[in-house]
């Protein structure tokens, strides 16, 4: 029994306009190295066997500072979705230059997804291979992985048996460094936390 902690990496520069950060490699903002720091102290108290990050610099600086104690492992698979054209554009930005491409996109993001970018399943089966993976590493016991928003919620599609057409409307939105945790058993699959602000136990 393997439970994974997947977290979306703290605030980034482009949040506040909400600019589709795919594979571009975008720093934290203040307020995101403040979210990394409080997830870094929920994960002292959390009692990891391991920490796996993206190789994005977002993803990889919020896992350094959860990884004090126990081996950061770095895949390339957890990376974030390629947004193609998308890369760097807010949702009116992409709506101005592609709009047929983008409303295809909102109807069905993987049957249609954004313009030169990478197919969702494909990005799903990597990103599950490596969580496979991770938990045959660590069968009992529990790993934070620091990845990205798309990825992560393709994913819990992937691993819960829900069409990946649904990850923008099931999941529509994955919090900066809240904890979403699944439990893979037996080859099943139990989700036991989604979004969850990382909290640190108070002692008596």
């Amino acid at each position: 029994m393997t439970d994974l902690v997947l977290v979306r990496h703290g605030q980034t520069v482009w949040h506040a306009e909400n600019r589709y950060a795919g594979v571009s490699d975008v720093a934290l903002t203040p307020h995101g190295e403040q979210q990394a720091a409080q997830l870094a102290a929920w994960a002292r108290t959390a009692r990891l066997a391991a920490v796996w990050s993206s190789p994005l610099s977002r993803a990889r600086r919020t896992a350094e500072a959860c990884a004090a104690d126990v081996p950061l492992e770095v895949d390339a698979r957890l990376r974030e979705l390629d947004f193609g054209d998308g890369e760097g554009l807010t949702s009116a930005e992409m709506t101005e230059r592609f709009p047929g491409a983008r409303a295809a996109f909102l109807a069905d993001p993987v049957a249609h997804h954004l313009p030169g970018g990478e197919d969702p399943v494909a990005a799903a089966k990597r990103f599950t291979e490596c969580l496979h993976e991770i938990a045959g590493k660590c069968p009992d016991g529990r790993v934070l992985v620091v990845a990205h928003s798309s990825a992560i919620r393709l994913a819990l599609c992937a691993l819960i048996g829900v069409p990946l057409t649904e990850y923008r409307r099931l999941f529509p939105t994955l919090r900066n460094c809240a904890l979403t945790e699944v439990r893979l058993r037996a080859g099943r699959v139990a989700l036991l936390q989604f979004n969850t602000p990382p909290l640190v136990p108070r002692s008596c």
